[in-house]
């Protein structure tokens, strides 16, 4: 670390993250950062590690687990983000965003759908089978899907 750059207490660090001083404690278990010294009891943090905090908050909210956030950093700490498992993971989020804008949507129909009985509207059954992972063969005797 460089003179001019001043070590973070770990309080200076929870105050600026939110991040509570078990999850700091943690992170350093598995890895993820690391202090530079203690002053007394209390770990010093170099100031990048609110970078390094930033990142893992960013892509623990994209789904990553840790242990893909720790392949992540090089041995010395310095971030090497694969261009490729980012989008990758967009791609993922993408979907997941279709899936749950669609129910989303179905429940926000049930929930305004005139019909006395919504299996009777033609709109959610529309809406319920949309939402089988696979739909229904073509019941052969009438034409139609089968129940």
């Amino acid at each position: 670390m460089r003179p001019s750059m001043r070590a973070l207490d770990i309080a200076e660090v929870v105050r600026r993250t939110g991040i509570p001083t078990s999850t700091l404690r943690y992170y350093e278990e598995k890895g993820l950062i690391t202090p530079v010294g203690r002053h007394g009891l209390r770990r010093q943090y170099a100031p990048d590690v609110l970078d390094h905090l930033a990142l893992i908050a960013l892509t623990r909210s994209a789904g990553f687990t840790l242990d893909e956030i720790a392949a992540m950093f090089t041995p010395d700490g310095r971030p090497n983000l694969d261009r490729g498992v980012f989008a990758a993971k967009a791609d993922d989020l993408d979907a997941t965003v279709r899936r749950l804008t669609a129910a989303r949507d179905s429940l926000r129909h049930a929930a305004a759908c005139p019909a006395p009985n919504h299996l009777e509207c033609p709109t959610f059954r529309a809406l319920l089978t949309s939402a089988l992972p696979v739909r229904p063969a073509p019941d052969r005797r009438t034409g139609g899907a089968r129940p």
